[in-house]
């Protein structure tokens, strides 16, 4: 095995991100630690200042195309991409134990998720607000510790179910099946060895 890593992850416990870094890093054999950065400029910032020394973040969806903060912030700071991943996306319906179906009013999950199960949406919650949050796994823990309405529902992976402690109504609610993400892995661009 190589030496340790410190790895960046958009996201909190439980994004797709972690699920990729994870991935990522059985797939080249490092033994890795993660810090958890919430978006994706938190990544890059992290990787350009050397905070850490990979960068993990989305970059485009199958179904719901470009993840268009991460082009933002691809913008604004200097890095290396240094490899790729595809991450098959399974996105979960998440409430509080004990919430019915029928309870939920409004449902709460980062951009691409509302874009990747629109039509389920549209088809079963026709009139529930949609809400954009910063993250996936942000959205589950903000429902588990009580910032969010318990009449609330996010979409987030299951993984977040069992981390959080919330019930899943319905799995692999995307609208499309391969729901294929891309993750992009990034250093500094000044760093010679990852």
């Amino acid at each position: 095995m190589k030496k340790i890593k410190t790895i960046g992850v958009s996201g909190e416990a439980g994004s797709f991100s972690e699920e990729a870094a994870l991935f990522y890093m059985q797939k080249i054999g490092l033994q890795y630690s993660i810090i958890y950065l919430l978006d994706m400029k938190g990544v890059l910032q992290a990787v350009q200042d050397k905070k850490i020394n990979i960068g993990i973040f989305p970059v485009a969806n199958l179904v719901g195309g470009l993840v268009k903060p991460a082009f933002e912030a691809m913008g604004e700071y200097l890095f290396t991409p240094i490899d790729e991943l595809w991450l098959q996306v399974d996105q979960c319906l998440l409430v509080k134990p004990g919430t019915r179906i029928t309870d939920i009013k409004k449902i709460i999950s980062h951009s691409q998720a509302l874009l990747q199960c629109k039509q389920y949406l549209k088809n079963t919650f026709k009139n529930a607000e949609l809400v954009e949050w910063i993250d996936t796994a942000k959205a589950a823990h903000d429902l588990s510790i009580g910032k969010l309405a318990s009449s609330i529902a996010v979409i987030a992976s299951a993984q977040c179910a069992k981390i959080y402690h919330l019930e899943i109504i319905e799995q692999d609610i995307q609208d499309g099946h391969p729901n294929l993400t891309a993750f992009i892995i990034a250093k500094n661009r000044n760093d010679i060895d990852i």
